[in-house]
């Protein structure tokens, strides 16, 4: 098993699990369908065709949370592209200035080639909405040794500069992994309607999916290294 990473960051975006009407929500990390998504228009799979989205499907997901972002609000409007009529008024919710590492698990080969579509995509990526483009490119690497939580522990921290000097007193950091659930664990999991059965636009079906929190420390990068000081080293001066 090898497990592939993606760097998910933008000035804004959109991971919706449910979608009531006018109301548009989005969750706090990304979703599996909006990540299996993103990869199967990377990889040129059409919508409906889903005996080529059930490999990327079963692909094991986490996400960990390097920097969550503000959750911001646009009152959208809209015209009918034909006639022109007014489309009705609806609220759509957006992370901005968020940054996530993604990690799928699964078969060696399917995994280097989402990463081959990744870097010259048939469809252009996207952070949940067309909306909202990647700042940065998405991949970040397969790791063909360990598991995905070992991923996500050596994967850098990928929170932008201004962020990480908050947190420059601490040489390492604790981050929030959200990850699916392994067959023993479903009793401490919870469950979230983000599990992809067919993207075709006349019938969208995702099933259930249950995932446990966890976290991972990772070094950080900005910490301050302060210079050694022993007061007692003057003395040592003087006695010599």
């Amino acid at each position: 098993m090898s497990v592939l990473t993606l760097r998910l960051a933008g000035p804004l975006q959109s991971w919706g699990a449910s979608a009531r009407f006018t109301r548009r929500t989005t969750e706090s990390a990304p979703t599996k369908s909006g990540v299996i998504g993103l990869l199967a228009a990377a990889a040129g799979i059409q919508r409906g065709d889903d005996t080529a989205l059930a490999p990327l499907a079963a692909l094991h997901f986490g996400v960990r949370i390097d920097q969550p972002g503000t959750r911001v609000r646009d009152f959208h409007t809209a015209h009918h592209g034909v006639t022109g009529k007014s489309m009705p008024l609806s609220e759509r919710f957006y992370l901005a200035d968020a940054v996530f590492v993604a990690a799928l698990e699964g078969d060696p080969a399917l995994l280097t080639e989402l990463n081959a579509s990744l870097r010259a995509p048939v469809y252009p990526p996207f952070l949940g909405r067309r909306s909202c483009p990647p700042a940065l490119p998405v991949e970040l690497g397969l790791h063909p040794h360990g598991g995905l939580l070992d991923a996500l522990r050596t994967e850098p921290w990928q929170a932008s500069p201004w962020y990480r000097k908050h947190h420059r007193s601490h040489d390492h950091v604790e981050l929030t992994v959200l990850r699916e659930a392994h067959p023993d664990e479903h009793h401490s999991a919870d469950t979230l309607r983000d599990q992809p059965l067919s993207y075709a636009a006349e019938h969208r079906r995702y099933a259930l999916r249950t995932r446990v929190t966890c976290s991972v420390r990772i070094p950080n990068p900005s910490a301050r290294r302060l210079p050694r000081h022993d007061p007692f080293d003057a003395l040592d001066e003087e006695s010599a």
